[in-house]
């Protein structure tokens, strides 16, 4: 455990079994034993009752440290919980997690916003140009043409499609590459209750960089050749239903593994292993809670569709009434052409869309991340440590002061 985001070495802390640096209740020992505490002279069963609400007239016992934390106030009951960042350092609800995302976005709004608006905006600007320089127009399908004809024609625009798309996950991918990679390390620092400025979330990220990418490659093609493989049958033998029978069944395990795999990009950040490394430390943790995951995520991901399309759709329809040439060709049915005033006034919705998802979606899976640590590895111990929480000493290996 240090200071800085990288919480733990890796693997330091099996997700199976409690390791020697998380903390155990003490062993029971023999009543009469050399070990025990007890005094021989006990209560009679049944007549012990716990002690008053100290009153005003006479002090409470003295603060105990508490549970994540927290410290009795001078009375009985469930001690506080700590929360020097965006979260309580204790299991996170639903709600807790989100609003924990909502929370390091308001926190720390200079640097998320400063680095999603300026990633947003560059991406936005790349598909731009793409699409007015680069993306040839959609031939359109001649509705009496022979079906050769037909087919050749289906086949143009097919190519025509790929040759727009490629430029556009391009650049996507580059920009969730960058955005994820930092703000990993800004919700890292919030749950701590740090500020960190884009300089330094740029210092720290850096080096995991090349792990990521390759990371966020892997996970889709991994995906698409279980959809290929899932779908071969059915296409080799011609049959329609066994191609819809296997395209299914692979969109089962597809799903399945990305949500095993979905905490990978968090522990390959913050716990600085590799590639496969991550990928395991990610199933381990999933392991029993994969329902949760899947459903928290699921939800994340309908929110946040919501606000997009709360957000673009607006912006559309301003572009459509600004750009005569895109809505006539709606109106007529012909393939629309979208000016330059459609596509800067949809580029502005995008990004402001933009900023506000982004952080959301990373905050969600790093908090994620750090419940399940939580909730197996008692990782709200080292962070109350090195939060520097009165009662928890210094983080391994930190000889700063604790104020």
């Amino acid at each position: 455990m240090n200071n800085t985001p990288g919480w733990a070495s890796p693997g330091s802390s099996p997700s199976d079994e409690q390791g020697a640096g998380v903390p155990r209740p003490a062993q029971p020992a023999d009543e009469q034993g050399a070990g025990s505490q007890w005094s021989k002279d006990q209560p009679p069963a049944g007549q012990w009752s716990p002690p008053s609400a100290p009153g005003p007239a006479g002090p409470g016992p003295a603060p105990a440290p508490g549970w994540g934390g927290g410290q009795h106030q001078g009375g009985w009951g469930r001690p506080p919980v700590a929360k020097p960042g965006v979260i309580p350092l204790r299991p996170l609800g639903v709600g807790e997690i989100l609003d924990g995302a909502v929370s390091t976005l308001r926190a720390h709004w200079r640097t998320v916003l400063g680095l999603t608006i300026t990633v947003s905006v560059l991406i936005q600007i790349g598909n731009i140009l793409v699409q007015r320089f680069l993306v040839p127009p959609v031939p359109e399908v001649d509705p009496e043409a022979t079906p050769a004809e037909a087919l050749a024609q289906s086949v143009e625009a097919a190519q025509a499609s790929l040759i727009g798309l490629f430029p556009t996950m391009a650049l996507s991918l580059i920009g969730t590459l960058v955005t994820t990679a930092l703000l990993t390390v800004v919700i890292s620092r919030s749950v701590l209750g740090r500020q960190v400025n884009l300089s330094e979330a740029w210092a720290e990220a850096r080096p995991r960089l090349p792990q990521l990418l390759g990371l966020t490659l892997l996970l889709p093609l991994m995906s698409a050749g279980i959809m290929a493989v899932g779908l071969l049958p059915g296409l080799l033998t011609g049959s329609a239903p066994l191609a819809a029978l296997g395209g299914l069944a692979a969109f089962v395990v597809m799903i399945w593994l990305m949500i095993r795999f979905s905490l990978a990009s968090p522990a390959l950040m913050l716990e600085r292993q590799g590639i496969v490394p991550a990928m395991r430390r990610s199933a381990k943790l999933v392991r029993g809670a994969w329902w949760r995951v899947f459903g928290i995520l699921l939800l994340t991901i309908l929110l946040l569709f919501l606000v997009s399309m709360i957000i673009a759709i607006p912006f559309s329809m301003i572009g459509l009434a600004v750009d005569g040439e895109g809505i006539s060709g709606l109106l007529t049915g012909s393939q629309p052409e979208f000016g330059w005033a459609f596509l800067i006034i949809t580029g502005i919705g995008a990004v402001i869309s933009s900023a506000i998802t982004y952080p959301i979606s990373s905050g969600v899976t790093v908090l994620l991340y750090v419940d399940q640590r939580i909730r197996r590895e008692a990782l709200d111990l080292d962070l109350a440590r090195a939060a520097g929480v009165a009662g928890y000493g210094s983080a391994p290996g930190d000889t700063t002061p604790r104020s």
